[in-house]
C-alpha cells in the first residue's frame, strides 16, 4: 500500500506531532492511518458498486477461527496488523482521566476529541460536551453494547445525565432522528449488512431511551459522533481541562485504586496483562 506522508502527517497533527512520538508511537500511528485507508477505500468500493454484505454472509465471515482476534475485542488486546501488541508505557502511581488519555485511550482519543470539540464549538451543555469525550474510550477494553460498558465504567464520577448519553448513544446510532439531523450511517451497511434489523433488546431499548427526559443529551452523543473522523484536524485534550475539572469527580487514590463500583475497569486499562 502506497502512504501519502503529506496525509500522513495531517492526520497525526503535523511533523512537529511525529516528532515527539516514539517509534512504536509511530508504527501505530502509521498501522491505524493504514487501516482507515483501507477501510475508506472498501468503503467507497461498496458505495461505487451499490453492493453490501448481508447479515449472512457477514455470520459466515465470523466462521473463521484463523482470525488474529474475536471481532469484539478492545483494542489494547489484539494485535496489529504487523502482528504486534501495542506498547504500553507504565502509568502514574495515581493516574487521573488526562493519565489515561494520555497513555492508554490510544487512537479512539482522537475521534471523541473531535467529537466532544464539536459539541463545544456548537455551544452545547458540558454535560453532552463531556460525554462526547469519553462516549468510545471503552473500545480500548471492548466492543460489544460498548455504550453500557463505557457508562459502567465512568458513572462513578460524572453526572447522571453524561452517564445516560453514554450508556444508550450506542443504541440510538441505529435509529434515524430527522429532528437532530441524524441520518443511519452508511458505514453500518457494511459493518452491520444492508438487511441488518436491530435486535429486539435494542428495539426495546430505544423505545425507552426515546421517552426519557434526557433522551437529547445522548441524541446529541450521536450527532457528534457521526461527523467526527475527520484524520485532517488536529485534537488536543486541553480544551476540555476546564470541563473536566468541573464535572469529572477525580478520585484521591487515583483511578483503578478508589474501590469504586468501576475501578476493576480502570485497573484493566492500567495491567491489560494481568493473568487473572
Amino acid at each position: 500500500m502506497e502512504i501519502d506522508r503529506r496525509k500522513f502527517f495531517k492526520s497525526v497533527g503535523g511533523a512537529a506531532a511525529v516528532a515527539l512520538m516514539t517509534s512504536e508511537q509511530k508504527a501505530d500511528a502509521l498501522e491505524h492511518f493504514m487501516e482507515e485507508e483501507l477501510e475508506e477505500y472498501a468503503l467507497e468500493q461498496a458505495r461505487q458498486a451499490g453492493v453490501y454484505p448481508t447479515v449472512a454472509e457477514l455470520a459466515e465471515q465470523d466462521k473463521d477461527l484463523a482470525r488474529q482476534n474475536r471481532r469484539g475485542a478492545g483494542s489494547l488486546f489484539v494485535r496489529g496488523r504487523d502482528g504486534k501488541l501495542r506498547t504500553l508505557l507504565p502509568m502514574p502511581e495515581k493516574p487521573t482521566l488526562i493519565d489515561f488519555f494520555k497513555y492508554r485511550f490510544g487512537f479512539a482519543s482522537t475521534h471523541v476529541q473531535q467529537s466532544a470539540a464539536r459539541a463545544l464549538k456548537t455551544g452545547m451543555d458540558e454535560k453532552v460536551v463531556l460525554a462526547c469525550l469519553l462516549h468510545d474510550v471503552i473500545l480500548e477494553v471492548v466492543h460489544p453494547d460498548h455504550g453500557w460498558w463505557g457508562a459502567q465504567l465512568i458513572e462513578p464520577y460524572v453526572p447522571e445525565e453524561t452517564t445516560f448519553a453514554v450508556r444508550y448513544h450506542s443504541t440510538l446510532r441505529f435509529f434515524p432522528d430527522s429532528d437532530y439531523g441524524y441520518e443511519y450511517p452508511e458505514g453500518y451497511l457494511r459493518t452491520f449488512g444492508e438487511d441488518y434489523v436491530p435486535e429486539p433488546y435494542l428495539q426495546r431499548t430505544y423505545e425507552k431511551a426515546r421517552n426519557h427526559k434526557w433522551y437529547e443529551y445522548s441524541r446529541l452523543v450521536t450527532v457528534n459522533d457521526l461527523y467526527a473522523f475527520d484524520r485532517s484536524k488536529t485534537v488536543s485534550i486541553e480544551p476540555f481541562i476546564d470541563i473536566i475539572g468541573r464535572h469529572f469527580k477525580q478520585p484521591k487514590e487515583g483511578l483503578g485504586w478508589d474501590d469504586s463500583s468501576s475501578s476493576h475497569m480502570w485497573r484493566t486499562l492500567i495491567n491489560p496483562d494481568r493473568r487473572l
